[in-house]
């Protein structure tokens, strides 16, 4: 089946001179990323419940310095101050250390009227350290082209056009920097700095969605994932991430082999996740839902 996607557009609502960035202030009601499921991935059996769930791919258990995806770009309704979020993740967790991660993608915000591009860090678990975008000190922006927390548009449409964006996170050999290219603008880095020791490479890397489920009403939540509808639905109708693609050792960008990814989908009732044959899109899923349904209660 042959597919063809467009390019989302990164509004700027102002232009920067050369030397100056575009900084956006936060909204106030932004939720806080208390917890992940970064050891769920690395220990199943343990227990999600921290009001976060998933649909999404990991590579495990080698030794990655960098990722890259096309990400389609969607407005899911979000309600009670939770978030909907399409994202690539870089991470070393081992063993019982400190989780690393460096994060980029796409969220919808509950209460905000526009899908918006965002980063994220954290160098122990999501606990004290790490921010969104340059709400504290840690990326480092170099080009004044692009805004963290600046408007996608347009976005995709369900049986209409389809539109995504370009992510590319790479670890610096001589740096020792993680840098961040977005529709092909170098951004800018994390320094490698502000990670532990343990973060010279990643031990995983992950494509997906996440929403947070805050129950508020007594059941599941009707925040949506991706474009609100379930993978089967397929192309133009479910959301999807394509061309998944690593860093390896040599420093060389690979395809990433389906027969090697490993899912984490938390509520199959909720939000689903299929691997995709669109001709063209190289590795790559549909995934998302509706949330509140029928099935999901």
């Amino acid at each position: 089946m042959e597919a063809e996607s467009l390019e989302a557009e990164l509004l700027q609502d102002w232009q920067c001179p050369e030397g100056t960035i575009p900084i956006i202030r936060s909204p106030q009601n932004r939720p806080r990323r208390k917890t992940s499921f970064f050891s769920s991935s690395i220990q199943p059996d343990v227990d999600l419940g921290n009001n976060h769930e998933y649909a999404q791919v990991s590579l495990v258990g080698g030794n990655f310095f960098g990722a890259s995806g096309r990400l389609n770009v969607w407005k899911p309704a979000t309600f009670n101050g939770e978030f909907s979020i399409t994202q690539i993740w870089v991470v070393t967790a081992r063993g019982t250390e400190v989780i690393n991660t460096v994060e980029a993608g796409w969220q919808t915000l509950a209460g905000t009227d526009s899908t918006r591009l965002f980063i994220f860090w954290t160098s122990d678990g999501y606990q004290r350290t790490g921010c969104y975008n340059l709400d504290c000190p840690g990326f480092v922006q170099t080009s004044h082209k692009l805004t963290l927390g600046g408007r996608i548009e347009p976005v995709s449409r369900y049986a209409g056009n389809q539109f995504e964006i370009s992510i590319y996170i790479h670890k610096d050999k001589k740096s020792g920097n993680w840098w961040l290219r977005i529709q092909e603008i170098d951004v800018g880095y994390w320094p490698g700095s502000i990670f532990n020791k343990l973060f010279d490479r990643a031990d995983y890397v992950t494509w997906g969605g996440e929403i947070i489920n805050s129950g508020l009403e007594g059941r599941h939540t009707s925040t949506q994932m991706g474009s609100g509808h379930f993978a089967g639905e397929g192309y133009r109708k479910a959301s999807y991430v394509r061309n998944l693609r690593y860093v390896d050792e040599s420093r060389a960008i690979k395809d990433a082999d389906p027969h090697n990814l490993a899912p984490l989908v938390s509520r199959p009732e909720c939000y689903d996740l299929q691997m995709g044959n669109l001709k063209n899109y190289g590795t790559h899923f549909f995934y998302g839902g509706p949330g509140f349904s029928h099935r999901c209660k």
